[in-house]
């Protein structure tokens, strides 16, 4: 695997502090954020500099009991080739469930929940990456995620699961220390276990990044500095192998350039001490073995050829579609499941979306202020998202002026019909100089 150096993840809010950055060898950038006709100029300048950049995709959904959509996976292709990328990431994850082969609707549940780790998941998993691996034209890694709940029944560790998914797949593995940490104040695993068990050499790089703890619940936030705790495990899994890369992620509440070029120097100085641990440990202690060290486990046999049968997405499209029902629509919770922590996720799911939803339609909060997030928590938990975030804010916009009268004021509800006709109609609206005109004058009446 190709080495990539110390990298920060390219956001495009901290793009000129990430230009200025002494250091960084290597950037990530969130492929769906990406125009392939149309890249960010400190992107250019970053790769006319030989930065490397790999597109990291978050909708491709390859543990979901669907196979891959094709033209989700030609366009992460595309940008690979557009950026010149050594390779592309995606997630062990499902992002939506319901529909074929499920009698459920359709469901979106607009962040990576975590995939079940049975046989049947698996087989469905690497049946899955193949189908991605042979479209793209670079290697495929794929990132374990964090988790608030727990899968009841589940047949393998983590470590196991990983080992077995590169085994019968040949794919990279993008091991995130942050979600190792989160799973392990969440579900109680072991980050040392989890390590020892994986094939460390296929790993492609590794995620380091920051969170939060309430109520006893770890949330992998990537908008908090990266705690100690993360960077142990960091250490740990440098002195069992020499990471290709590292990199920070940071999406959120981003601080000041001095700050995250402290953290990236932390990272590296925990590379730096896992390293110089795994050296003591050859020089000094004669007759460790490789087991020992955290070496690959030894290999399982696999039959060739094997790969998920019809009846084994149906089962797994059926549990993911319970789940996602109960943490989007209100469905009672599904047998096994921790009815608290299912309501935690739930929780951080809706407030994701109204999140995201504020930043792709920017003038619902504007016009609702402090009423938009409660308005909208409210509404998402009877309205699943079923059509992408555009479509998401047109219809809560449309829900909002189906209310109650008298629930709004009357310039505020004139101002949001207004903003839902200008975006809901079939031709857009006009970029007329008289007309953008007459429309923010009106707007600034409205708003008297």
């Amino acid at each position: 695997m190709a080495r990539l150096g110390t990298g920060i993840g390219w956001r495009p809010e901290i793009a000129d502090v990430v230009e200025r950055m002494p250091g960084i060898d290597w950037v990530e950038a969130v492929s769906e954020n990406l125009c392939p006709g149309h890249l960010p100029d400190s992107l250019l300048r970053l790769r006319e500099r030989g930065v490397t950049v790999v597109p990291h995709g978050v909708s491709l959904g390859l543990g979901g009991a669907e196979r891959p959509d094709p033209e989700r996976l030609a366009a992460l292709a595309e940008r690979a080739d557009v950026l010149g990328s050594p390779l592309v990431t995606e997630h062990i994850a499902f992002v939506r469930a319901g529909g074929a082969p499920t009698a459920a609707p359709h469901m979106e549940a607009g962040h990576l929940l975590p995939v079940p780790r049975t046989r049947d998941a698996l087989d469905v998993l690497c049946e899955n990456v193949r189908i991605a691996q042979d479209a793209l034209p670079v290697p495929l890694a794929v990132e374990n995620i964090a988790a608030l709940l727990a899968w009841p029944g589940e047949e393998l560790t983590e470590g196991q699961f990983l080992y077995e998914l590169a085994e019968r797949t040949g794919v990279r593995l993008l091991i995130d220390v942050a979600n190792l940490h989160t799973n392990h104040v969440n579900l109680g695993e072991d980050p040392a276990a989890a390590l020892a068990d994986l094939p460390l050499e296929a790993l492609a790089y590794v995620h380091v990044a920051g969170g939060f703890e309430r109520d006893g619940v770890w949330h992998d936030s990537h908008a908090h500095p990266v705690p100690r705790p993360v960077l142990d495990i960091l250490t740990d899994l440098a002195s069992r192998v020499a990471p290709p890369g590292v990199l920070l992620e940071r999406d959120e509440n981003f601080p000041e350039g001095d700050e995250l070029e402290t953290e990236v120097a932390a990272i590296r100085a925990a590379v730096a001490g896992g390293r110089a641990d795994s050296a003591a440990v050859v020089g000094g202690r004669a007759g460790t073995t490789p087991r020992d060290r955290g070496a690959a486990a030894p290999r399982r046999a696999v039959p060739e050829g094997s790969g998920a049968d019809a009846d084994a997405r149906r089962r797994l499209g059926d549990a993911q579609a319970a789940l996602l029902a109960a943490l989007v629509a209100g469905a009672p919770v599904p047998e096994g499941f921790d009815g608290a922590r299912l309501g935690v996720q739930a929780r951080a799911l809706a407030g994701k979306r109204a999140d995201v939803v504020a930043k792709v339609a920017p003038e619902l909060p504007l016009i609702l202020g402090t009423r938009y997030r409660p308005a909208f928590l409210a509404y998402a938990w009877g309205h699943p998202l079923t059509g992408g975030y555009r479509r998401d804010a047109l219809d809560f916009a449309e829900h909002m002026l189906g209310a109650r009268p008298g629930e709004e004021d009357r310039a505020v509800r004139r101002e949001l019909r207004e903003w839902w006709l200008e975006r809901s109609g079939p031709a857009p609206r006009s970029t007329r100089p008289g007309v953008r005109l007459a429309r923010a004058t009106r707007r600034v009446l409205l708003r008297r």
